[in-house]
């Protein structure tokens, strides 16, 4: 729920990079990537992505640098990707650190553990080997391999970024 009908602090229209502007035109699928490792399990919210059908299938995404997950991928080579659906919105805000997470990101929620990480459960996902990263605009490419793919049977409907904010189709 909100009080306001659009976001009081949000940039003005004509301030705003146009490329930004034009990147927000086009729906993006919400995932959440995830990563084990020695310390606390990390995760971060990723748009940014695409599943690359071949053999063997590849995994590509924009990933902030600086984030925790980069840290955890990097360390162990490996991450999840699960793909979110309609009405995921809080887990989604949660992992892009634009809610608070109180006990963690992990606290809240069923999650099964993986050799790739954390994924929620009961939905489809993808454990990934890291296979390069390199500098691509304002964030991280990562490149990997797909090692292995859960589909438990759902018709959710996907989650989706459009113009700043969640929809589904």
């Amino acid at each position: 729920m909100s009080i306001h009908a659009t976001d009081p602090f949000a940039t003005p229209d004509d301030q705003r990079s146009p490329l930004r502007r034009l990147r927000g035109r086009l729906p993006a699928a919400v995932s959440l990537w995830t990563a084990g490792g020695a310390g606390a399990p990390a995760g971060l919210t990723v748009s940014s992505m695409l599943v690359v059908d071949g053999d063997p299938g590849r995994v590509v995404g924009l990933v902030d640098d600086e984030s925790d997950l980069w840290t955890a991928i990097e360390a162990t080579g490996r991450f999840a990707v699960t793909p979110l659906t309609e009405g995921d919105n809080q887990l989604a805000e949660r992992f892009a650190g634009l809610m608070p997470a109180p006990g963690g990101l992990f606290a809240t929620g069923d999650w099964d553990g993986t050799d790739w990480g954390p994924v929620p459960r009961g939905y489809p996902w993808a454990g990934c080997g890291l296979d390069s990263a390199r500098e691509f605009g304002w964030s991280l490419l990562v490149e990997a391999t797909i090692q292995r793919v859960e589909l438990p049977a759902t018709a959710a409907k996907p989650l989706l970024h459009h113009r700043g904010r969640y929809t589904s189709i």
